[in-house]
Order: C-alpha cells, then structure tokens, then sequence
C-alpha cells in the first residue's frame, strides 16, 4: 500500500463536470468515468467527502441576474445538487464503493440529513460521503461549502478536481502563454483574483490553513495528489 500525504480529503467537484459534453444534464458515461477516477483513490484507504455544484442543471446566481428573486434562484440550485449527488452515489455503489448523500435541505425519503457527528461515523466506517444541498441557505456557492463541510469534517486538504492542470496566471485555452503555479499563497491568489474560490470560501480555508489542490479531474491526478505527488497547483500558506 503507498504512503499516503492525506488520509482524508474533500473532493469538490462542478456541476458541469458531470455533464460531459453535452454541457447540460447528466451524462451516465462521464460520472462512471469520474466514479473511477474516485475509486482508484478510495481503493487506497483514503476516506473521502465529496461536494458537488448544480451548474449543469440550473445556476442560481445566473438565474438572479435575469430577474429571479435571489433565494428562491438559490435554493433552485440547491435542489440541482441533490440530483447530482444521488447520480453519483448510483455510480460509486455500482462500482463497489458504500456511500451516503447527506442533505442540508431535509428530504428524508431520498438522502440523510446533514449532521456533522452522522457524517463523521459514516467517514470513520469507510463511507463516501456526498455532501448535496450547499449550506442549506441561499447566498452561499458551494466553493463556500467545500471549504465549510471540509473542516467540519477534519479533512487534510480540499481538493477542487477541473478540466485544467492547476492555476494559470491567466486562462490557458485562450492564452499560449499563460503560466502554471506549482504552489501559491492564499494571499497572492486573492492579491491576483485567480478566481480558485469565491471570497467568502476563500476567507474560511486562509483563516483555518486548509491546503488547496487544484489539479485535473483525469489521468489519475487525484490519486497523485493525496499521495503527495507533484501534481496540479497547491494554494496553501506561505
């Protein structure tokens, strides 16, 4: 068994990320594939809470600027979440790995409610836990609540899993020469608005120094980086 950098870990995934190319709705062939990428690091030992957007659904912020009332756009969004989080609950249990979604909107009949003690016991006996609904208020994204569910649940890092290989100091599909980190502080990422968080998720993760892994979502990057491999782009304090 390989030595592990981070025995547990929150994995913050995009709703977009599930819909593949398609760009909207749930592509089953692109969340078999990310549940693999997940296996691969779950095989390790490595105990894993899981927070996943609702983007490719509805997008409560984009909602409000067209005339929507904020919340109710929000808690739209929020209710996007759960599919997505029973979506990928079906393919981890399909591939062999236990979990459990907890919502922090009550919906018995489908998923648990969030209650930190629960999730940690789930944690402690080798579950996934998949953490839908955001915050459970409007207002908050779901950077916000990575960062907030990954320090209520003691995890070692927060790792946000997208199509690109790290941070650029500039938008690599547009610019040839943009620049990769390898590692940054929070207080140059916020200093350069690179955009890896919301202010509000990025202020909970300095305040508490939990580390940042920014790498792909594929070709074994996650696995990498809970190894502590060289891997994506570090944002951690300096």
């Amino acid at each position: 068994m390989p030595t592990l950098k981070y025995r547990r870990v929150l994995l913050k995934l995009s709703g977009e990320a599930l819909a593949g190319e398609t760009k909207t709705g749930i592509a089953p062939e692109t969340v078999a594939a990310i549940c693999g990428e997940i296996g691969m690091v779950l095989d390790m030992g490595v105990a894993m809470a899981i927070v996943i957007g609702g983007g490719n659904i509805f997008r409560g912020l984009s909602a409000s600027t067209k005339g929507m009332e904020r919340s109710s756009a929000d808690y739209m969004g929020m209710l996007a979440t759960v599919l997505n989080a029973l979506a990928v609950q079906d393919m981890l249990e399909k591939q062999g790995h236990p979990t459990r979604v907890l919502s922090a909107i009550t919906m018995q009949e489908v998923c648990e409610p969030f209650v930190r003690r629960r999730a940690l016991r789930h944690l402690e006996k080798g579950r996934v836990v998949i953490c839908a609904a955001g915050t459970g208020n409007p207002y908050f994204t779901t950077d916000t609540t990575a960062a907030l569910r990954g320090m209520e649940l003691k995890c070692e890092a927060i790792i946000k899993a997208t199509k690109v290989d790290g941070i650029y100091d500039r938008d690599p599909a547009t610019h040839s020469d943009a620049v990769k980190f390898d590692s940054i502080s929070y207080d140059d990422t916020l200093f350069r608005r690179l955009g890896v968080m919301d202010a509000t998720a990025f202020a909970l993760v300095r305040d508490n120094n939990m580390p940042i892994i920014v790498c792909r979502m594929f070709g074994g990057d996650i696995r990498r980086a809970v190894l502590g491999e060289k891997v994506g782009t570090v944002v951690h304090d300096r």
